[in-house]
């Protein structure tokens, strides 16, 4: 959004009081509580309850139109401008203005209901209120990975039958043009910022700018242009799969199923009237849409859509979330910058791990989780009083001012984070709170709360949700947040259930009434010796050392355990010259040195797994693995088959050797 588009001025609530409160660049500085309760009339507290969800708000839409009449002066949404280089932020009344004048371009261009709209779009308030606008016509959402390849996308497209592309630039429609894959549904491709002249990129329809596709709206909407309301069960967004092992599948999503899992989420998270989300996953992720979006509207709390991910760590300072949604690679990402800080510096090493160590003793207590030495323990709780105010001061509270220090609840989902760091970030103050759930499950299937919190777990199941361990510990879920099906895809959708069961292919425990997730069932790895490894825990734990970016651990019907990894770049040349190598010369990865280095780190990481799981072998690697190099999915997660494939010569050395 800019605020300086007159088109836009109406819409826009500047944040800061004025110039001498915020002199700088909106990054440069924290906007003020004050400043925005001010700017926005109504503003509520953070720490008032939020108003129950009505019985009336049974589809996206009129979640959205309910929040916009309850609460039409409170402040929605906040981006940063890069026109005046502040953060603006917009209320629900004008969020609701913008709305509208989205469904009327809608309905100039005739699409309406049970249509898919395809959204290739970065988080902001247009793409809220495009989304609101195609679900306000009973249109059905599609939202696509910006990180994904042109040619997965033009598949998406084309097997979703996608009427409208509304994406960010010019230049994404070409490249998914020139993937030359045939979409006849495609009518209009709309585009939000224009590189270079919008000119037909080769088969398909010629692209339009947002502002000729608003200008062609039409003056006022007629009985003949409005489709009828979307209904609880018919379909809101189809949602595509990561597709880690073939083709994404269109996860088939409805008004209900979404409703019902923000209803459950929001008795467990429990955000407040008046919290702030910071976002930055994408959109297209549902997790991200059901707890960074849609749970936000139900709660009345304001999001901020950050600039990027390279501005994170920045934006964390300025806009001082409250609530922060987010994947464990956010926090493995912190931890390593703190590694490094800390690597030269034995003395403050040795407090910050002091420190994390007493803060989660100090948490552990509170909570009256188990310690798995009681009497020492016990012995440790008079220095953990005593000791602890120095302690949090020197580290707990530098820590917690890079989230912005207001930090109430951090969620953590999509991925397991490793417990050596949720137990560190838990104990010097970060409150992460972890979850489980996946896309069919609209996502979230079980949550830990902010008083109920036992990061060794996913915590526990939602309302309205059941579970049950299936065959081979195979978790299965149903409930009302259960998706209908695949999109176009029978037999997936029936492969996909027992008995009226979700299988979700997660190896689960239930104990003390909180759920394990122990590992995913197709990628337990069985050895040719009969020994089964989960390779996720393995490589949590390897990761864990910063001199390794990525981990992809291997052995399925080999002798044993190997794993390869990708090198931080900086941390492999400072090894590199510590072994007298240099570190860009052709085979160094290959040396002896380095290989014995490297599995000398990988023991000491995986030293605490039986014999069986902990790899044996190594390959290395500098390339970085990328969702453009098809090695990762756009959700990060890793492609296994094309990781084997990839280096599939090294390994079969590795193996005869």
């Amino acid at each position: 959004m800019n605020a300086s588009d007159p088109r836009r001025a109406q819409l826009a609530v500047r944040l800061a009081a004025s110039a001498a409160n915020d002199p700088g660049e909106g990054a440069a500085r924290p906007v003020s509580r004050a400043g925005m309760t001010a700017a926005i009339p109504g503003q509520a507290a953070a720490g008032t309850t939020a108003t129950p969800l009505p019985a009336e708000c049974d589809t996206l839409a009129r979640l959205f139109a309910w929040r916009a009449s309850l609460t039409p002066e409170q402040e929605a949404y906040r981006e940063f401008d890069q026109a005046s280089r502040r953060w603006i932020g917009i209320a629900w009344r004008e969020a609701g203005m913008r709305m509208r004048q989205f469904e009327g371009a809608l309905a100039a261009l005739d699409i309406g209901r049970g249509e898919r709209v395809a959204l290739l779009l970065p988080n902001s308030v247009d793409t809220v209120c495009i989304d609101q606008a195609a679900l306000a016509r009973a249109c059905v959402c599609v939202p696509l990975h910006a990180l994904d390849n042109p040619q997965s996308i033009a598949f998406i497209l084309a097997d979703s039958g996608a009427t409208l592309l509304v994406a960010a630039s010019d230049q994404q429609w070409r490249a998914i043009a020139a993937a030359q894959v045939p979409l006849p549904a495609l009518r209009w491709v709309v585009v939000l910022r224009r590189e270079s002249p919008l000119v037909a990129a080769g088969p398909g329809p010629t692209p339009m700018s947002v502002d000729e596709w608003l200008a062609a709206a039409a003056p006022a909407r007629t009985p003949d242009n409005v489709p009828a309301p979307a209904q609880a069960g018919d379909l809101a967004a189809i949602v595509y799969t990561s597709g880690t092992t073939g083709r994404p599948k269109g996860v088939m999503l409805t008004h209900a199923n979404v409703i019902a899992n923000v209803r459950s989420t929001l008795q467990r998270v429990a955000p407040r009237d008046g919290d702030l989300f910071l976002s930055f996953l994408p959109l297209s992720h549902t997790f991200e849409r059901t707890v960074g979006y849609y749970l936000p509207i139900a709660a009345g709390c304001c999001v901020a859509f950050a600039r990027s991910v390279a501005d994170l760590a920045q934006d964390l300072r300025s806009v001082r979330p409250t609530i922060l949604v987010s994947v464990p690679r956010i926090y493995e990402r912190v931890q390593a910058q703190i590694a490094t800080k800390l690597a030269t510096t034995p003395v403050r090493r040795a407090l910050f791990g002091c420190a994390a160590r007493a803060g989660w003793r100090r948490f552990r207590r509170a909570r009256g989780l188990a310690s798995p030495a009681p009497l020492r323990d016990a012995l440790r709780a008079p220095f953990d009083a005593l000791a602890w105010p120095l302690l949090d001061r020197l580290a707990g509270a530098p820590l917690r001012a890079q989230f912005g220090g207001r930090l109430r609840i951090a969620v953590s989902g999509g991925a397991p984070l490793s417990q050596a760091i949720a137990q560190a970030f838990i104990g010097l103050g970060i409150p992460i709170v972890q979850g489980y759930g996946m896309t069919e499950t609209s996502p979230v299937v079980a949550a830990n709360a902010p008083d109920d919190n036992d990061p060794a777990t996913v915590g526990r199941v939602l309302e309205g949700v059941e579970v049950r361990i299936g065959e081979n510990r195979e978790l299965l879920v149903r409930g009302e947040s259960v998706m209908r099906g695949y999109w176009k895809r029978e037999g997936d959708t029936a492969a996909a259930f027992i008995d009226g069961w979700l299988r979700t292919g997660d190896q689960a425990a239930i104990e003390n009434g909180r759920l394990r997730i122990l590992g995913r069932l197709k990628e337990i790895l069985v050895t040719s010796t009969g020994e089964k490894v989960a390779p996720a825990d393995v490589e949590l734990a390897i990761a864990a050392d910063p001199l390794f970016e990525q981990v992809f651990v291997l052995g399925e019907g080999r002798p044993f355990i190997a794993c390869i990894v990708a090198l931080n770049a900086a941390r492999w040349a400072a090894l590199a010259t510590a072994l007298a190598l240099d570190p860009a010369a052709p085979g160094s990865l290959a040396m002896p040195a380095v290989l014995d280095a490297a599995m000398e780190r990988i023991r000491r990481q995986t030293r605490e797994f039986p014999t069986p799981g902990q790899p044996r072998r190594v390959i290395l690697s500098l390339e970085p693995w990328t969702v453009e190099n098809s090695l990762m999915t756009p959700t990060l997660k890793l492609k296994r088959t094309n990781l084997a494939a990839r280096f599939a010569a090294q390994i079969d050395a590795l193996y005869a050797r």
